[in-house]
């Protein structure tokens, strides 16, 4: 599985796990929904450890523009909000710094 493929499903777990602790805490769902989200957040968890890199502090980092990107799509997908020139602009910024991080020549200071 591809990097960029690694980090989308990595969101979508986080994302998700996330999501279901939020329902149940402050959309009064059932504790049911508790399960859920640890499987998706061990998901989660499981799928940032299959990147290809040497650090993990890298991994993160690189990771954190897709989720951020991710996140928008939720809010706009599952919460039915779109978001707004602010958070496309933040989300590209973002995104900039995660590629940097990620496809950046190594071996130079």
């Amino acid at each position: 599985m591809s990097t960029l493929a690694l980090y989308a499903a990595a969101a979508i777990g986080e994302i998700a796990g996330c999501f279901a602790f939020w329902a149940w805490s402050r959309l009064g769902k059932s504790p049911l929904w508790i399960p859920l989200g640890l499987l998706c957040l061990a998901a989660f968890a499981w799928l940032l450890t299959r990147v290809e890199t040497e650090f993990a502090g890298r991994a993160y980092a690189a990771y954190g523009g897709v989720y951020i990107a991710a996140s928008l799509l939720w809010l706009w997908i599952a919460e039915g909000r779109t978001p707004d020139r602010w958070d496309l602009i933040g989300a590209a910024v973002c995104g900039v710094g995660a590629a940097i991080i990620l496809l950046g020549p190594r071996g130079t200071a």
